[in-house]
């Protein structure tokens, strides 16, 4: 049986742990390049996927070894400052227009990219408590489904609107900076961790 309340109460939790995270960044990034519903698409096929292994698995992703996440996801960051720095043979102030990607290649690019970087996150982790501590499956799976694809939207939609004021190699170089600094982050915490 479907809980609004806990539904209510998981969703304002993993919203708001989840709004400063690197979902709304990579979001934006994405959003700022490609079809924003193409990229939607995929980051949400990837949440999906995240609540429903937390779910599954319940309490069971926190002893996941964290140093090890940890390091996957500051290479990550690493490798996407890369290809955003390094990036040759593109008009820097052009967004790709939807002809140039197919629907499978970005939504495939956001799903993976979410896939990979947010296994083991802070709010996968927490879902996974919230099922165990709800005993609602269902009402846990839908407030946190909700609340991350939310954030999602909100980051592309964010990407979409400062293509209108900023130009996109600014916006570029400092997504490149920022992944560069969450990068270290997440090698720091591999480390000392």
């Amino acid at each position: 049986m479907f809980s609004f309340t806990v539904a209510a109460v998981v969703f304002g939790v993993v919203f708001l742990a989840e709004l400063p995270d690197k979902t709304a960044l990579a979001g934006l990034v994405l959003g700022t390049r490609y079809r924003a519903s193409y990229v939607f698409a995929g980051v949400a096929a990837a949440f999906a996927v995240h609540v429903a292994l937390a779910i599954a698995a319940g309490s069971v992703l926190s002893l996941l070894p964290h140093r090890l996440v940890q390091a996957v996801v500051g290479v990550l960051f690493l490798a996407g400052a890369a290809v955003l720095i390094f990036r040759k043979g593109e008009d820097e102030e052009e967004v790709k227009k939807p002809a140039d990607q197919s629907f499978w290649k970005v939504s495939g690019a956001g799903f993976m990219m979410i896939l990979v970087a947010e296994f083991g996150d802070l709010t996968q982790i927490m879902t996974a408590n919230l099922a165990a501590r709800y005993d609602d499956p269902f009402s846990v799976g839908v407030g946190a489904v909700l609340a991350l694809w939310a954030v999602a939207g909100l980051g592309i939609l964010g990407g979409r609107t400062l293509m209108k004021y900023v130009p996109l190699g600014l916006i570029t170089k400092v997504a490149a900076a920022v992944m560069v600094l969450m990068a270290g982050f997440s090698l720091y915490e591999a480390i000392t961790g």
